[in-house]
């Protein structure tokens, strides 16, 4: 029965010390990632996946519409300022 706590106590430390390594690792990994959400869009969208080119259409909407709220919010600004 000691033997069996023994072996058990053993491979609990064994994993709780591997942990450490895995998480530095994953934070590297985290580190490295350097490209934005709209990069990775972009990729996405010039990629041969069925329905990628979903992505570049939605992307091009909502382009168009912060430019069309960009105007408005210019034309609401030039009005009220006198």
């Amino acid at each position: 029965m000691k033997s069996i706590l023994v072996v058990l106590s053993a491979c609990l430390l064994l994993a709780c010390g591997g942990c450490g390594g895995s998480s530095d690792k994953a934070s590297q990994t985290v580190n490295r990632d350097t490209l934005t959400e709209r990069q990775k869009d972009s990729i996405l969208a010039h990629s041969q996946i069925p329905g990628a080119s979903a992505v570049g259409r939605a992307m091009n909407a909502a382009d168009s519409m912060s430019a069309k709220v960009q105007r408005s919010d210019t034309v609401a600004r030039d009005t009220t300022e006198r």
